[in-house]
């Protein structure tokens, strides 16, 4: 039986290879110097697909692929129906955040948020009593308060140097974020025997890692 796992572009596809190489699965080519999007594995029957960070979780919950690699950040502004999340794998670690330029007073009025993280933010807001507008974007989000569009953005932030290089400061911290193992909840039924095992390797190379920078 097949098993397909799905990788995001990135950071991610470089952090999860080194992990994925101690469960005994390693690419058969060189990602980056290939147009495919389906590769072969040396282990039988596993393929690795990439995707965009944010249709991990789409194909893995429609069983397009068994397993999946993706950011709490994308899980959570997803939704987590009809996938397990197993392992917390502990890479391409930062921080979601709202900022804001440096020094700016509260807006008058309602607050303008810019993101592409819509429902997280407007979860986050409601919790505390808070009204926004929420303004969805997908990139170049620190253009926003600098060209008036937004008072503040939610975003991942990992140094911070995006924003201060755009006289942006970072505020209030959402959630902290790293890349999760998640599994189709169909798959796990049915490819127990082969899903098991790879995500025991997974985890004892997450703990060994842990254990190494103890």
């Amino acid at each position: 039986m097949s098993l397909t796992i799905a990788l995001s572009k990135g950071r991610i596809l470089k952090d999860t290879l080194p992990l994925l190489a101690e469960a005994g699965i390693e690419l058969l080519e060189d990602p980056e110097k290939s147009r495919k999007l389906i590769f072969p594995t040396t282990q039988a029957g596993v393929n690795i697909i990439i995707l965009r960070a944010t249709d991990v979780p789409t194909f893995v919950q429609n069983g397009a692929a068994d397993i999946g690699v993706a950011g709490k950040d994308v899980l959570v502004e997803h939704g987590a129906d009809g996938l397990f999340e197993l392992v917390d794998l502990r890479i391409a670690q930062c921080r979601l955040m709202t900022a804001a330029a440096v020094n700016a007073p509260a807006p008058a009025g309602r607050l303008r948020v810019a993101t592409k993280f819509i429902h997280t933010a407007k979860r986050w807001y409601a919790e505390r009593g808070e009204q926004v507008e929420l303004i969805k974007l997908y990139g170049s989000m620190e253009l926003a308060p600098v060209m008036g569009l937004a008072d503040v953005i939610v975003d991942v932030v990992d140094t911070g140097k995006t924003l201060k290089e755009n006289g942006l400061e970072p505020r209030e911290l959402i959630m902290h974020v790293s890349s999760r193992l998640v599994v189709n909840k169909l798959a796990m039924k049915m490819k127990q025997t082969q899903i098991a095992p790879l995500v025991a390797k997974l985890q004892s190379a997450v703990d060994a890692r842990e254990h190494a920078t103890a």
